[in-house]
């Protein structure tokens, strides 16, 4: 784990806060995130837009953080091979 640092960061909504993050994850949501991977559910700014990750950006803008999505029981990806599940 890196240290802790601020920066100003520019949100998708066009605002910007200071925040706090781990240097070491500083800019690696998308790379990071289930939807970001290219998940079929994921249609930011529709109506269609996954209910998950629209709950989750909109707790995102109320709290001015970023919250990657690590683990999520919609994920589906037409381009993406996923491992069966281990016991």
């Amino acid at each position: 784990m890196g240290k802790i640092i601020q920066y100003d960061h520019t949100f998708g909504n066009g605002r910007t806060a200071t925040v706090s993050v781990d240097e070491d994850l500083k800019g690696t949501h998308r790379e990071k995130c289930l939807c970001f991977r290219d998940c079929v559910h994921f249609k930011p700014g529709t109506p269609e837009n996954c209910e998950i990750a629209q709950s989750n950006f909109e707790l995102c803008v109320k709290y001015d953080t970023v919250q990657p999505v690590f683990e999520c029981p919609k994920y589906s990806s037409n381009l993406v091979d996923i491992a069966p599940a281990i016991s």
